[in-house]
């Protein structure tokens, strides 16, 4: 790649940077691998899996990934109420990209 491609872009305008958009914050990654390697996950697994993520970072990123298209929700009216959370096509979409980085 040369630097001519991005010297006079916008890195927002751009799909690199539209796609950090995605990731970008600190357990957007972890969270899209643990539903990639577990698929339909609740949120007390979630948290579990992640370890040092307090309940409120937890449902905020769950609820930014969701608005991204990336996480699906799906919730059974039931008591205690059970919510389930899996990746949609979108976000499997991004699990390469995430191996690529990671390597």
């Amino acid at each position: 790649m040369s630097i001519e491609c991005i010297e006079n872009a916008e890195i927002e305008d751009t799909g690199f940077g539209y796609t950090m958009s995605l990731i970008q914050g600190k357990y957007k990654m972890f969270m899209l691998y643990a539903l990639a390697g577990y698929g339909v996950v609740r949120s007390n697994e979630l948290k579990r899996y992640i370890g040092t993520i307090s309940y409120k970072t937890l449902s905020a990123t769950l609820k930014e990934l969701e608005g991204d298209g990336l996480v699906r929700r799906e919730g059974y009216p039931q008591i205690p109420p059970k919510v389930e959370y899996s990746l949609t096509e979108r976000g499997r979409s991004l699990i390469p990209i995430l191996d690529n980085i990671c390597e």
